[in-house]
């Protein structure tokens, strides 16, 4: 099986959601840290500071709260005033509980494991020969590398 048929979604918007469910089922009140910059938020300017928006998703802040695999969406009420918000999933650096702190930034996605769009190969004919092209390289090799972030 070669690189071209091995491709996943994101895993960004299942972390999401988890982190979120831990939150609430400790009782506390989910946030998430928003770059305010990623084209497609739709976030209150005045909510803004530095480029980021740190927005409370919990139940009782929000109206309609939807997390699916490419956005974030709700109502809420900003300075009184209802207004639509929208934060692709790329856009969530973090979340996290008010109260505690505790929660997680959430990790770049990993090379390769964005949707690809099919390319010619991918729908050749079923009776043609297979490329015998080995992948241009193979996965590494030991244990796993991860990086601590504060």
């Amino acid at each position: 099986m070669t690189e071209d048929f091995f491709h996943m979604t994101s895993h960004r918007p299942y972390l999401l959601r988890a982190l979120v469910e831990w939150i609430n089922d400790n009782q506390l009140t989910p946030h998430i840290l928003v770059d305010a910059g990623v084209p497609g938020v739709q976030v209150p300017p005045s909510a803004v500071k530095d480029g980021r928006v740190v927005l409370n998703i919990a139940e009782r802040a929000v109206v309609r709260l939807m997390i699916d695999n490419e956005m974030v969406s709700f109502s809420a009420r900003f300075s009184g005033t209802s207004y639509p918000v929208q934060v692709p999933i790329s856009a969530v650096l973090a979340v996290y509980a008010r109260e505690t702190g505790q929660g997680m930034a959430l990790p770049d996605d990993i090379p390769g494991n964005e949707t690809a769009p099919p390319s010619e190969e991918l729908l050749h004919d079923e009776g043609a020969p297979p490329d015998d092209t080995p992948p241009a390289s193979p996965p590494p090799k030991g244990r796993p590398n991860l990086r601590v972030v504060k």
